[in-house]
Formats: structure tokens, C-alpha cells, sequence
């Protein structure tokens, strides 16, 4: 079985507030408020925080690192107080390096938190989506920036909607078989070094890298571009990984599976996913068993084990004690084709 270095995991360690308002102001509709803002504030934390306990004066827990959000309990809270109350309140959580602030709900902001937000340099942004959803998708966002990823040699293809990558030996001919299957309909990932995100607890996204994208490297032709040669249809910029399929040159010594019940799995950042191991040899259409491999797939997911099927059946003729050489059709209708 081919080893995945899991040292090579990487995390990341932080993102500036430039960041997450470039990226992430369509998806959650950010409106930017304030007009002195350090944008180089850093956030550790993928996870949100509501500060109203430490508006109301207990900070001993104060997740201050993290992205904080001003919802209706927060505003309606400030909304009571008096001026001198709320510059209090707001003075205990400024004297903290607060990243950043968003207001949800189309709330407007009181004039003395943009003065005070502007004095202390912390963008302060505003959105019209509720806090239930404005937290659903920034919490989304982050988690996703601070997921640990690791990159990979190999070609990743969706073939019939299940993503499959092909790994093995340099020259063992994983970019021409991702080629086979672009030119008869499926779609191309990444080619040659692919980065994977752990997404959640059991699922990892793969994508290729922003200078490869969609080129593939044909040994004796060179380099070509997928997207301008089969057109929009034969890529797609992420898909999630559920089969790893190992190419090796034929060996006679080693043991391949034969009926599919010993089905084994490789595991990559703590997820196991199925793992085939597919000899080459010449007459071999390594590209047919690969959809194979895909419809198979499916087939179990959708809960259907040919292997599984075959074997009850033998063992049930093995219980009867018939023979076992009986033909599939008892009857030969008139039909001698």
C-alpha cells in the first residue's frame, strides 16, 4: 500500500481581518462601517463569539481573538443603557485586541461604538443576515481557512460523480488514464499535486493548485490544457475524495484482490477511505475498470455488495449440495442467436 506522508499536514495558523472582508464580504453580505480600521489584526480562532457577558461586565472568559458578533441581545443590551453606560461597557471589551466586530440583522450602529471602534482601530461591519445565519456561514468560512489540509501526488477525477484519486510510481501512467477518462465524459480535479482539506469530522475536499488548476503534463507530448482542449464540462474546481486507486506494474508474487469481500481502506488525516490497488498489464483497460470501480461504488453506497450477493448465493448451493456447474437459464427458448 502506497504511504501518504501525514507529516506533511499543514494548518493555519492565523488570518488578518483583509483577508476574511475580501473573501468572505459576498458570502456573508459584509458592509464595512468604520473608516480607521487595522486590517492587519489577526484572528487565531475559527469559532465565533457573542460577547454579551463581557458587555455586562464579567470578562474572565472573554474569547477576545475571536471574530465578534453583535446580534439583537448585544444591541437591544446597549440599546438600554445610558451614554456613559455604553462607552463603559464598550471601553471594557476595547481595551482587548479585538479583531473585528459584525453587526447582524440590518443594526444600526450607535454613534459612540464607530467613534470608539474608529479610536481603536477595529473594523467594525454590519449584514443584513440574521445572527443564526450570519454565524452558519462565517463559521463555515473559518472553518475552512483553519482546517488542516495536506498535499498529495496524484490525479483526482470525478468519474459518474464519485471522486477518485490515482496514485503510484512517477511514469506509471496516472495522468494518461485521467486523460482516458476526461476524453469519454468525466471531469478533472487536479492533476499531479493535489492539496486536501479536511472538511468536518470524516470528509476531504481535494483540489489542484492555483498555478497547475487544470493542466496535465503528458510524457512525450508536454503540457496541456484541459478546460481550453474538452471545454467546461471536463473540469470542476473541487470535488470530495472516496476511492483511492493505486497503479502498479503487474507483479506475480503479489496478492490482488479476487471476489472484493476483504474490501480495505487507507487512512489520510484520521479518514479512511476505500483503497484499491489495480495491477497494470498490457491488455488491461485500466480506464473501463476505473467506471467500474465508480459504478461499484455507488452500487454499495446505495446498498447493493455484488461481492457480498455472489457469495450468499454460493453459499447457499454449497448448503444444498447441488451442483455447482448449472447453467444460469433452466429452459433454452426458441431463440438460438
Amino acid at each position: 500500500m502506497i504511504r501518504i506522508d501525514q507529516n506533511s499536514i499543514k494548518r493555519k495558523e492565523n488570518i488578518n481581518v483583509k483577508f476574511l472582508y475580501e473573501n468572505a464580504k459576498n458570502i456573508c453580505k459584509l458592509k464595512l462601517l468604520t473608516n480607521n480600521n487595522d486590517f492587519e489584526k489577526k484572528i487565531f480562532d475559527q469559532n465565533l463569539h457573542r460577547p454579551g457577558l463581557a458587555l455586562a461586565g464579567f470578562v474572565d472568559l472573554f474569547s477576545y481573538n475571536r471574530v465578534q458578533v453583535f446580534g439583537n441581545t448585544e444591541m437591544r443590551y446597549l440599546e438600554q443603557l445610558s451614554d456613559d453606560k455604553k462607552a463603559e461597557a464598550l471601553d471594557r471589551i476595547f481595551k482587548f485586541n479585538i479583531p473585528c466586530i459584525v453587526l447582524t440583522d440590518n443594526n444600526e450602529p450607535f454613534n459612540i461604538l464607530v467613534e470608539k471602534a474608529n479610536f481603536n482601530k477595529i473594523p467594525v461591519f454590519s449584514t443584513s443576515y440574521s445572527t443564526t445565519k450570519l454565524v452558519y456561514l462565517l463559521s463555515d468560512f473559518l472553518d475552512d481557512q483553519f482546517s488542516p489540509s495536506l498535499t498529495v501526488h496524484g490525479s483526482l477525477v470525478d468519474v459518474y460523480g464519485v471522486g477518485i484519486l490515482f496514485v503510484g510510481k512517477s511514469g506509471i501512467g496516472k495522468s494518461e488514464v485521467a486523460l482516458d477518462l476526461i476524453e469519454r465524459g468525466h471531469r478533472l480535479v487536479g492533476d499531479d499535486v493535489i492539496i486536501f482539506t479536511k472538511k468536518g469530522e470524516g470528509i476531504l475536499i481535494g483540489s489542484g493548485t492555483k498555478i497547475g488548476k487544470h493542466f496535465m503534463e503528458i510524457r512525450g507530448l508536454g503540457i496541456i490544457d484541459v478546460q481550453s482542449m474538452f471545454g467546461i464540462r471536463a473540469i470542476r474546481y473541487q470535488k470530495r475524495l472516496e476511492i483511492v486507486v493505486e497503479l502498479e506494474t503487474w507483479d506475480e508474487n503479489t496478492e490482488y484482490t479476487r471476489t472484493g469481500l476483504d474490501e480495505k481502506t487507507i487512512t489520510i488525516m484520521d479518514v479512511e477511505i476505500p483503497y484499491i490497488k489495480l495491477p497494470i498489464l498490457p491488455g488491461k483497460n485500466i480506464t473501463v475498470i476505473s467506471e467500474v470501480i465508480s459504478l461499484n461504488y455507488l452500487l454499495k453506497h446505495y446498498g447493493h455488495n455484488s461481492a457480498k450477493i455472489f457469495n450468499e448465493r454460493l453459499n447457499e448451493k454449497l448448503k444444498q449440495k447441488n451442483n455447482l456447474d448449472n447453467r444460469g437459464v433452466e429452459y433454452f427458448e426458441h431463440d438460438f442467436e
